[in-house]
């Protein structure tokens, strides 16, 4: 059973597969117990297997094909292995997984993770340090599921029991909690075998590493769980509440990585529900540390964790972003994100441009995540990061980068600016936004699209100078395209984008909707399970169905499937907003000339306008008077007619009724109704 790399092997490669490696692997399987100890401990030549592997990440691979991972793995399980044979063991498997991923892989692939665990049932507590320190080099590794620690339902309280073994049994299963803590899931296993009172006091251990690693432990357990950091806020540690600990660990004098680990269990606490936003450990405490990590001061790293966490924290609310935004000049201090790689020319250490150029990417992406967060609400601070130096251009080149996260980070920038009808009318009108927008739907990701075809719903504005050259760019059919996606925000914003299209639209745009969408697919719109999707079809057809020409002609081609769509929707168990809408459609076809003969000549619809006349529900009253109003309103030609068959139907009667109303809206429409009947 010997677990080999996945690569295949060479003949130049095992050329290289040294004698002396090769006798490490013999003495493994020596008949003599001590001989075997020997040969992973003290072997010939003064050197040992250990240091043959430390930071050798050939000589790891060479005794991994030669064979030693299984039969390391063997003498670590057999009970006749003394304990110090089997520590050395977990000692040297811990040393292989340091290597490359492919040996994580080949470690992984002869299920080493199963023969650690069952290690850690020994009562010897330096076996278990050994087991637990290659645990947790395997589970940090990207390659190994996290999945893993969870198969065996005994292992994660077997772990809660062992952190109070030892500093380094704390220091390593915290570790492994919070490389391993993905997710709700994983968030309600830890949380519900008492991680949080088991981890809490670690928060004042004399070590550093253990006190580091409980507090990142905190921050996977809060992020997005409501459970977990209304419990964490009530814990209390020697006297002191939590969320006060935290704080002291985000002062100035304490080390970069804390002061930002702190600042991040704050920050999702804050976002659960926990922490009040206007708490003073958010505005006078978390904020402004996290505005510092943002400085030039900083490490890079630090910079795009400081200001990805400052832009979580701040998103839902607008006094945070205001504060974040006076604070420390942070708009001014972000166009810093832009600035790396330095120019080439300007770099002589190489190490440092390869630093900058891996981090640029995901500088940027940070910039962009903070900048959307600062301009989500507020027009001035939009109108400061627009006149930041380049900062469309930035954007807008933003929009074409290669990196899917960066693009997505650039999208939503600009979707957070959109929101103003001044940027609007002016900025998003200088630099063409969207050609590159448009481009950008031509071909993305599913995460990409949802976010650019919700920034186009703003460009089509009536007020948007850029509808026009959309329009003109082939975007109904690309919109028509989004609203048979799979996705159902993809068919909402598809749907969305073509209400705000037609609205107020000329006869020719209304045509081109309609032929490109198919009334076909407009009807499957309006059976969409997605309450969302249905209100938008809803809100497109009310726009499509205005003004009277416009009325007359679709329903003169489309009115059968119209009315017959309007009826299931009345008939159907929908909600208050639905029926609405729908009376409000049949409102704007009574309001046409020869459109309402559609529905004078239709009883059942005729019924069900006087029944939600009589509705509890004041809107839906409203919206059925609307219909009776633009049905016998005496200038239009027939009238007379429609008010004699309306009143047989009992109308009238309605009418007196509701001209009683407490509601007074309701109450003089009534009135105004009435009067169509003595005039």
């Amino acid at each position: 059973m010997a677990c080999l790399l996945e690569t295949p092997i060479r003949m130049s490669v095992l050329s290289e597969v040294t004698a002396s490696s090769r006798h490490y692997v013999d003495r493994l399987f020596d008949p003599d117990p001590q001989k075997v100890l020997q040969g992973v401990i003290t072997l010939g030549e003064k050197r040992d297997m250990k240091n043959a592997v430390i930071g050798n990440n050939k000589q790891k691979a060479n005794l991994i094909v030669l064979g030693a991972v299984p039969r390391l793995l063997y003498l670590l399980q057999q009970e006749t292995s003394s304990t110090e044979l089997k520590t050395e063991c977990a000692v040297v498997l811990g040393s292989l997984a340091m290597g490359t991923e492919n040996n994580v892989k080949s470690l992984l692939d002869c299920h080493i993770i199963p023969a650690l665990l069952q290690g850690l049932l020994s009562p010897d507590l330096k076996f278990i340090e050994a087991c637990l320190r290659c645990l947790r080099t395997i589970f940090t590794s990207p390659v190994t599921p996290e999945e893993l620690l969870y198969t065996d339902a005994t292992v994660i309280p077997h772990l809660m029991a062992l952190l109070s073994r030892s500093r380094y049994t704390q220091e390593y299963i915290c570790q492994i909690f919070s490389h391993c803590c993905k997710g709700p899931d994983h968030q309600t296993i830890l949380f519900n075998h008492g991680a949080v009172q088991n981890i809490a006091h670690l928060l004042t251990s004399l070590s550093y590493k253990v006190r580091m690693q409980a507090l990142k432990c905190f921050s996977v357990l809060a992020f997005e769980n409501p459970q977990v950091s209304m419990t964490l806020v009530n814990v209390l540690v020697d006297g002191e509440l939590l969320p006060q600990i935290f704080v002291k660990m985000l002062q100035r004098d304490k080390p970069i990585e804390m002061q930002l680990t702190s600042a991040k269990c704050l920050t999702y606490m804050c976002r659960a529900g926990a922490i009040r936003t206007d708490d003073n450990c958010i505005v006078l405490k978390t904020l402004p540390c996290l505005v510092r990590m943002c400085s030039k001061e900083r490490l890079l790293e630090e910079r795009v964790e400081g200001a990805e966490t400052l832009a979580y924290l701040i998103e839902p609310d607008v006094e945070l972003q205001r504060i974040a935004s006076i604070t420390d000049h942070l708009i001014a201090m972000l166009a810093d994100y832009f600035k790396y790689p330095s120019s080439v020319s300007a770099i002589t250490d190489i190490k440092r441009l390869d630093h900058d150029l891996k981090h640029a990417h995901e500088l940027r992406q940070a910039a962009f995540k903070l900048y959307a967060s600062l301009g989500a609400n507020d027009e001035d601070i939009r109108k400061k990061i627009i006149e930041t130096e380049n900062m469309m251009d930035r954007i807008v080149t933003g929009l074409s980068e290669s990196s899917v996260k960066v693009r997505l980070a650039a999208v939503r920038c600009l979707h957070s600016l959109s929101r103003s009808v001044q940027q609007l009318r002016t900025s998003f009108q200088d630099h063409a936004v969207w050609k590159p927008l448009m481009k950008v739907l031509q071909n993305a990701p599913d995460e990409i699209l949802v976010v650019a075809s919700s920034m186009l719903c703003n460009l089509l504005l009536e007020f948007s100078p850029s509808k026009e050259p959309i329009l003109e760019s082939g975007a109904v059919e690309l919109l028509c395209g989004l609203t048979q996606s799979e996705n159902p925000a993809l068919r909402v914003n598809g749907i969305w984008a073509l209400m705000n299209m037609a609205f107020q639209a000329e006869q020719k745009i209304k045509a081109d909707i309609l032929r490109s969408l198919s009334t076909e697919q407009l009807f499957r719109l309006l059976s969409d399970s997605d309450l969302n999707v249905l209100m938008k079809t809803l809100g497109l057809l009310r726009n499509l169905l205005s003004t009277r020409p416009h009325i007359d002609k679709i329903m003169s081609t489309h009115g059968k499937q119209i009315m017959q769509a309007v009826t299931l929707i009345l008939e159907g168990e929908h909600n208050i907003e639905v029926k609405e809408q729908t009376l409000c459609i049949l409102a704007n076809i009574a309001d046409g000339t020869t459109a309402k003969d559609l529905i004078m000549t239709n009883d059942d619809i005729l019924q069900k306008i006087k029944y939600y006349m009589g509705h509890s529900h004041v809107k839906l009253q409203l919206a059925a008077m609307f219909c009776i109003s633009n049905l016998i309103w005496n200038e239009e030609e027939g009238s007379q007619e429609r008010q004699d068959k309306l009143r047989d139907m009992g109308i009238v009667d309605i009418l007196h009724k509701l001209s009683q109303s407490p509601d007074s809206n309701l109450c003089d429409k009534a009135k105004m109704a009435l009067q169509q009947y003595l005039a």
